[in-house]
């Protein structure tokens, strides 16, 4: 990891729907995961190739409503990577903006917006 790397932390709210979501449709892995004891909240890496994000069931971690941004080389890649996986809650499309980048926007299941993005 260098110097300055920043990583983003999401409040989920239910694991199987984080599960489903991040890993299944994403298709990012779970890198580690800890627990206080039984009962206690799930605090839990995901990363998929460079991207990692902090995903954190403990009330005060994050807020729902967040948005991150991700550098992503190949977007059409990405893009139809994802429309194969054919999730039931999201259909993104590809977007070219006015400021030059193409974009592609998706919303989990706790309302946190991730936009992947690369130049056009």
């Amino acid at each position: 990891m260098q110097s300055g790397t920043i990583t983003p932390i999401f409040r989920i709210f239910d694991l199987e729907l984080a599960n489903s979501f991040y890993l299944e449709y994403l298709g990012f892995q779970i890198d580690w995961q800890h627990r206080f004891g039984d009962n206690f909240p799930l605090y839990l890496q995901v990363s998929k190739g460079d991207c990692i994000i902090h995903l954190s069931e403990h009330f005060g971690d994050a807020s729902p409503h967040s948005a991150i941004r991700i550098y992503w080389e190949d977007l059409a890649s990405l893009h139809a990577e994802l429309t194969k996986s054919d999730y039931k809650f999201a259909k993104p499309q590809i977007e070219k903006t006015d400021w030059e980048t193409l974009e592609l926007s998706i919303t989990d299941p706790f309302s946190n917006r991730i936009t992947f993005w690369e130049d056009a």
